[in-house]
This record gives structure tokens, sequence and C-alpha cells, in this order.
């Protein structure tokens, strides 16, 4: 389970942990779906940490709902929307526990669903699934296991790394519009190491 107590640590301060800067399938998102006056997108950030995606979606015209486990966060990505002069409403809750009810654009999450344990991750997609209106998108990131990466130092141990095709397989079914494997440099909790990562975007087709 997803330890609350080491990400309010890390929330805790004035600075942001992973820095402000919008991930990079937040910003596919943008490409594929565009706001208009009569069309608000729905969005839901599931893991938002402190609100760097959730904030940047609402500057684009979404109609964004964050949520996630650290009160810490909860809290700066309630002062950051304000900073930034837009509405993010927000939700405290453990992603492990919580169950969608309304139906999304597009569900979102980076860097989070690893948490989820392996023999849960179905039920979980399933409903991430369904609550997905026709033609929306699921757009996720998720940190793949690789033998020769050593394992991020600020990682915590209740984290259950994907393997390679897994997040593909929860979407056989949608159409895949975006999909890579790709390791990056990263420097959160200021020591520099490497991830694998597999980011996807599918789109929920329904002809009915």
């Amino acid at each position: 389970m997803k330890r609350k107590g080491s990400y309010n640590q890390r929330y805790a301060g004035d600075e942001y942990y992973w820095g402000k800067k919008p991930s990079i399938t937040s910003i596919k998102v943008i490409e594929l779906v565009h706001p208009t006056p009569t069309f608000r997108p729905k969005l839901i950030d599931l893991g938002c940490g402190e609100g760097r995606n959730a904030v940047y979606f609402a500057q684009r015209g979404f109609d964004v709902v964050a949520l996630d486990l650290s009160l810490p966060g909860i809290e700066k990505t309630k002062r950051y929307a304000k900073e930034t002069g837009v509405n993010v409403t927000t939700i405290h809750a453990n992603i492990l526990e919580y169950e969608l009810k309304e139906t999304y654009d597009v569900i979102f999450s980076t860097g989070t669903l690893h948490f989820l344990p392996p023999e849960t991750r179905g039920q979980h997609f399933q409903n991430y699934k369904d609550h997905t209106s026709s033609n929306g998108i699921n757009a996720i990131s998720v940190f793949v296991k690789k033998p020769f990466i050593p394992r991020a130092p600020d990682l915590d141990r209740d984290a259950y790394h994907f393997t390679s095709g897994e997040l593909l397989s929860y979407y056989w079914d949608w159409e895949v519009l975006y999909c890579v494997e790709e390791i990056f440099e990263c420097a959160s909790g200021g020591v520099s190491h490497k991830h694998a990562v597999n980011r996807i975007i599918a789109r929920r087709y329904r002809t009915e």
C-alpha cells in the first residue's frame, strides 16, 4: 500500500518535489483532445501529486478532478490552481480503495498506478474503462521493471513495477493511439537515477 507519510514529507516544503513542468503524457493528451467553447472535457488525474498536470489541463480548458492520498499534495494542488487562476476539484483518497462512480472523457495517471498490487490491477483498470465516455481516452504512464536498472532511491518499497507489455494488455479491446516504452534520466529527491517507463493512450471506441 502506498505510504502516505513518505509523500507527505516530500510535499511538505514550499518547493515542488516534481517541479511544475507537465509530463510527456499530458502533453500528448493535449495533442489529441481539443476543448472548445462548447466542449469542456471532463478529466480525472489519479495520483495528482502537487498538481503539475492537473493545473496544466485546467489551463487548457479541461474540467479537472485531481485525486491523491497525500493531503499536503492536495493542498499544494489547490494553491497552485489558485495562483494560476484556474479551478481544480480535489479528492483526498487512496487509489487502492477508490472506485470511479462518474464518467470521464479522459482518465489520466502518471507515476502512480505501480502502487496497485498486480492481483488487483485487472479490476481497477476495468473500473477506469467502464467509466470512460464513448470515444474518451485513458492516458497512463507506469514504471516498468528492467533487470539492468537499479531501483530508484526514492521509490517506495510497496511499489510494484509493471512488466513490458502488461499495460497494453489491459487495452487490447481499445484503439491504441500512442504506446511507447523508454528509459529516461530522473533527479527526483536530488539523486540522479534512471527509470524505464511505459506510456499509453488508448481510446474507447463505440459505435452504438
